[in-house]
């Protein structure tokens, strides 16, 4: 069975096409569970207007599906409750954006 430690690991391959930044140290997933061979994440992104984010979802599915043993299901979906703010930046993020 994937842990949550692994399907982290992997998102942190996925990038905000417009930030350097992967979306992990983003404070973009919100939660992680897992059901047997089925992964279920939330995620949000840094804007509602966002044009990317079914981009972004879909490639933080596909990594999953492609990079975990035991997954034979992946579940992205985007939410917007609570709102993302850059308190959720990491502090490795922070530094790299030159952001305090």
């Amino acid at each position: 069975m994937p842990t949550k430690e692994e399907i982290y690991e992997v998102l942190s391959m996925c990038y905000d096409p417009e930030i350097p930044v992967n979306i992990v140290d983003l404070g973009l997933i919100y939660d992680v569970q897992i059901e047997g061979s089925t992964v279920n994440v939330k995620m949000t992104l840094t804007a509602p207007g966002c044009g990317m984010g079914g981009m972004i979802a879909g490639q933080a599915r596909q990594k999953i599906l492609d990079n975990v043993d035991g997954v034979d299901e992946a579940n992205v979906d985007v939410v917007w409750d609570p709102p993302w703010d850059p308190s959720r930046i990491s502090a490795q993020a922070r530094e790299k954006l030159g952001i305090g």
